[in-house]
């Protein structure tokens, strides 16, 4: 299956945390970072997680928010740091690629956004990646 989701990272399963409905499941990247995914508990039986699964994480790139720096008091769990490594701006949009350890993503941020921030390729940024944002495929 082709997905038009550009960010797709490799990861294992490192710990399923279960609730009535819905399901934390913490994700050690291939880069080492930990992503964290909030999704259904009928995903996680219907996809067979446990520690040590193989797994991709999947998030949209318009879910992907950038920050100049690691933000202290905010419920967004999902913090990676990483460097641009492209960007591209458009009349109204940008996109901007990051480097992550083990892999890349993309984020699609405002012109104005990318230009408040003051990025440009070689900037150190973090990927903000809210956990009901993730999605994750076996397989």
């Amino acid at each position: 299956m082709t997905l038009s989701i550009r960010n797709q990272l490799p990861g294992t399963v490192t710990e399923v945390h279960p609730g009535d409905v819905m399901a934390t499941v913490k994700v050690r990247l291939t880069g080492g970072q930990v992503l964290t995914a909030a999704i259904t508990l009928e995903a996680v039986e219907h996809l067979g997680l446990a520690p040590g699964s193989a797994v991709s994480a999947l998030v949209k790139s318009t879910e992907v928010s950038l920050s100049t720096s690691r933000i202290e008091g905010l419920s967004i769990r999902n913090q990676l740091p990483g460097t641009v490594i492209r960007l591209t701006l458009g009349e109204a949009m940008a996109t901007v690629k990051v480097s992550v350890d083990g892999g890349e993503l993309t984020a699609a941020i405002t012109k104005d956004a990318a230009g408040d921030l003051g990025l440009f390729v070689g900037s150190d940024v973090v990927a903000l990646i809210k956990s009901t944002e993730v999605s994750l495929a076996t397989g």
